[in-house]
C-alpha cells in the first residue's frame, strides 16, 4: 500500500470498498453486471479487450440512460507487447446535412440537447469492434453472448434507470410514443427490480453476427459485422426514422439529418495519446477533440507547486486546484476542437509558467482563456441563462422535464448548475444523469481505460425495429461561425468522453475513468493529486469528498456558466467550505456521497499485482477480480 503524504489530510481509515488486489484479473464499472460480464471472459481466458467489450455492450443493456449502440466512446488502452498509450477513436462526425445555416433555418440558435438534429454518426459500436478485432481473442458471438441474454430473457432494471424513465415519461406519451412503448411496458413506469427486456436490441446483435456467417477467419467475421453496422439494416433503420419530425429539447419538432450515407462514411480509428509528465508519472489522454487534455494542462499549472497546495481536502488546496482547473477550462473553450489545436504551446513550460501567475488568492469570476500568437478564434456567446420557451428536455449529462403545479403542458427547466453524477431526480421531476465507464486489466498486461456514452433513451426517440435511439454529441458544438468547436460538416464534436492511462517509467500502472460530462477529469484530477501525491490507496482516493467548478461554458444544452461556481460534497467540511466562500466561491452544497462515480484498475508492473477500485456513490458501480 503507499504511504500517506503527510502534507495531506490523512485518508479515511475504512473505506466504503475494499482496494482489490490479485494478479490474475481485474475489472470495474459503473454497473456491477457489466463488471461480472468482464471478469467472466477474463475468467474464461479472455484478454482484458475480450472482457472490456463483452462488459461494454452489457453497459448498453444495464444502463440504458447513460448510453446505447448509437452513442460513441473514447478509450486509452496499452497492450502487453506495446505499452505505448493508444487511444481508440470512436466519436463520430457531424452529418454531411449538419450546417449551422440549416439550423438557423429550423429556427434554433442552439443545437438542441435532445432530438435526433443532436445526433452525430454512432461511433461506439464499431470501435467497440475495431478494438475486438485487432487486440482481443474471441469471437464476437461469444463475446456478444452476454449483452444478448440480458436483453433477450432480461435483467432485473436497476433503480437509477427508473428514476429516468419517470422523469421523461410525459415526454414519452406526449410526443416520443415508440419510446413510450419501448420503456413504458404496459403504459406505466417499471418498478425497481422489475425483468426488462429488449428483443429489437437482441435481434440486432443476432444479426451483427450473422453477417459474417459465411466469413474464413475471426477478423473477417467481425469485419462483416462491421459494414452490416455501417452498410446495412441499422444505418437504413436509421436513416428511414430521422426523417419524421419529432420534438427536441428547443421545445419544437424537426427532423434529422443523418443519413445512411454518413454511417458508411464513417470507420472507427486508433492515434496516439496525448501525455504529459506529472511527479513521475505519464498522463496519457484522448487529443483537443475531446476535453482530456485540459486535465494535461491543469497538471502543468499545479506541477511546481507544494505539496500542501495538491490537497482537495484544505481550503488552500482546493481553491489552488479549483483555479487552475478554470484557466484550462478557458484554454479549452477558446481553443479545442477537431481541427489544428496548439496543444504544443498549451502544454509548454513557457505558457504554464505565464498561466500560473493568474492563480489568485481570490476565486476569479471570469473566463480568461490564453494568447497564443498567430491563434485567432472567436469566442462563443457566454451567458448565465438560456431561455428556450417550451423546451422538454436536455441531453448529458442533464435530463429535465419539469411541471409546473397542476400544469397539462412541460414548462422551460432553469439552467443546471451542477452534475452529481449517478442520475439524480429532485423532488419537482428534474433528472440528472450522465454516462457510464469501464477499466480492464488482465495478468498478462494488457489494460483499458473506455468512457462509452450517447444514445441513451432519453436521447431521442426509439428507432423502433433496432431497440434504440441516437445520441446527442452535437450539442457541444456552436452554431456562431469562427470558434474552435464550430459545427462542421465531417467533424467530430469536442466530446466530454476522457478516460485516462497512467504510465511510470514507460508502463501502465493504472488505468482510470469517471462518468459526469465536464466533471469528468475535474474527478480524476481529484483522484490523481490524492494518488500520486497524497499517497492515498486507489479506493481511499474514490472514496475522499469530491468538488468541481461551474465557472465555465458548459459543453451540454443550453450552453450556460456560473461565474465562481463551485459544487462541493459536505464531507468536505464547512470550515473548509466557510473558507472557499470567503475567497468569493459561489459555493453550491450537494450532500456527502453524490459527486463522481469513479472507478479504476492498477498494476504493479515489477510484480505483476493488480488491484481495482469503485464508487460507492449512487450504490450502482462494483469492482471484482483475484
Amino acid at each position: 500500500m503507499p504511504t500517506p503524504n503527510p502534507a495531506f489530510v490523512p485518508p479515511a481509515h475504512h473505506t466504503s470498498r475494499p482496494d482489490l488486489q490479485g494478479t490474475f484479473g481485474m475489472a470495474a464499472s459503473t454497473h456491477w453486471i457489466a463488471t461480472a460480464t468482464a471478469q467472466s471472459v477474463l475468467e474464461r481466458g479472455g484478454n482484458a479487450f475480450d472482457a472490456a467489450v463483452a462488459g461494454a455492450f452489457v453497459l448498453h443493456v444495464v444502463e440504458p440512460h447513460l448510453n446505447g449502440p448509437g452513442g460513441d466512446l473514447t478509450a486509452v488502452f496499452a497492450t502487453a507487447s506495446n505499452p505505448s498509450p493508444t487511444v481508440l477513436v470512436g466519436q463520430g462526425p457531424a452529418p454531411a446535412g449538419a450546417t449551422p445555416e440549416h439550423y438557423r433555418a429550423e429556427g434554433l440558435d442552439l443545437v438542441p440537447g435532445s432530438g435526433a438534429l443532436a445526433a452525430t454518426v454512432p461511433g461506439a459500436v464499431d470501435a467497440w469492434l475495431l478494438l475486438l478485432r485487432d487486440h482481443g481473442t474471441w469471437e464476437l458471438a461469444d463475446v456478444l453472448a452476454p449483452a444478448v441474454g440480458y436483453a433477450r430473457d432480461g435483467h432485473p432494471v436497476a433503480p437509477a434507470v427508473v428514476r429516468t424513465i419517470t422523469a421523461v415519461q410525459d415526454l414519452f406519451r406526449l410526443h416520443w410514443p415508440t419510446s413510450a412503448t419501448r420503456w413504458l411496458p404496459g403504459g406505466t413506469v417499471p418498478v425497481p427490480g422489475d425483468l426488462v427486456r429488449n428483443e429489437a436490441l437482441a435481434s440486432v446483435l443476432d444479426r451483427l453476427v450473422e453477417a459474417g456467417g459465411g466469413a474464413a477467419s475471426r477478423t473477417a467475421r467481425i469485419d462483416a459485422a462491421r459494414s452490416e453496422w455501417a452498410e446495412g439494416f441499422v444505418a437504413e433503420a436509421i436513416d428511414r426514422f430521422v426523417r419524421e419530425p419529432h420534438r427536441h429539447a428547443s421545445g419544437t419538432d424537426h427532423a434529422g439529418v443523418l443519413r445512411a450515407s454518413d454511417l458508411a462514411a464513417f470507420r472507427a480509428s486508433y492515434e496516439p495519446a496525448t501525455t504529459v509528465e506529472f511527479r513521475g508519472c505519464t498522463i496519457a489522454k484522448t487529443g483537443p477533440w475531446g476535453q482530456g487534455p485540459a486535465l494535461l494542462q491543469t497538471l502543468r499549472l499545479l506541477e511546481p507547486f507544494d505539496d500542501a497546495l495538491l490537497d482537495p481536502s484544505t481550503e488552500v488546496g482546493a481553491h489552488t486546484i479549483v483555479e487552475a482547473q478554470k484557466l484550462a477550462l478557458a484554454d479549452r473553450e477558446a481553443f479545442y476542437g477537431d481541427g489544428a489545436v496548439p496543444m504544443d504551446v498549451l502544454l509548454s513550460d513557457t505558457y504554464a509558467d505565464e498561466r500560473r501567475t493568474l492563480i489568485g488568492e481570490r476565486a476569479s469570476a471570469d473566463l480568461r482563456p490564453g494568447t497564443i500568437p498567430g491563434v485567432e478564434h472567436a469566442m462563443p456567446p457566454v451567458r448565465t441563462a438560456y431561455d428556450a420557451a417550451g423546451s422538454v428536455g436536455v441531453g448529458e449529462p442533464t435530463v429535465q422535464v419539469t411541471r409546473a403545479a397542476g400544469a397539462d403542458t412541460e414548462v422551460p427547466p432553469a439552467a443546471p448548475v451542477e452534475d452529481r453524477g449517478e442520475p439524480f431526480v429532485a423532488p419537482d421531476g428534474e433528472t440528472r444523469g450522465d454516462t457510464c465507464h469501464i477499466d480492464v486489466v488482465d495478468r498478462w498486461g494488457n489494460i483499458v481505460s473506455a468512457t462509452p456514452s450517447g444514445g441513451w433513451l432519453q436521447s431521442s426517440p426509439t428507432i423502433p425495429e433496432l431497440g434504440f435511439c441516437l445520441g446527442t454529441r452535437l450539442q457541444m458544438t456552436w452554431l456562431e461561425p469562427g470558434t474552435a468547436s464550430t459545427l462542421r460538416p465531417g467533424e467530430r464534436p469536442r466530446t466530454t468522453l476522457t478516460p485516462t492511462l497512467v504510465l511510470r517509467d514507460g508502463q501502465p500502472v493504472a488505468a482510470l475513468g469517471s462518468p459526469g460530462g465536464d466533471q469528468q477529469d475535474q474527478w480524476q484530477l481529484l483522484f490523481l493529486l490524492r494518488w500520486i501525491v497524497g499517497g492515498y490507496s486507489p479506493q481511499q482516493a474514490v472514496d475522499a469528498p469530491a468538488l468541481h467548478t461551474t465557472s465555465f461554458p458548459g459543453s451540454f444544452w443550453p450552453r450556460t456558466w456560473e461565474p465562481a461556481g463551485l459544487v462541493v460534497e459536505d464531507r468536505l467540511g464547512d470550515a473548509v467550505i466557510a473558507g472557499l466562500e470567503a475567497r468569493g466561491h459561489v459555493v453550491t452544497r450537494a450532500g456527502d456521497w453524490s459527486l463522481g462515480r469513479l472507478s479504476c484498475v492498477t498494476r504493479d508492473p515489477s510484480t505483476g499485482v493488480l488491484g481495482a477500485a469503485a464508487n460507492p456513490r449512487g450504490a450502482q458501480g462494483y469492482a471484482a477480480g483475484r
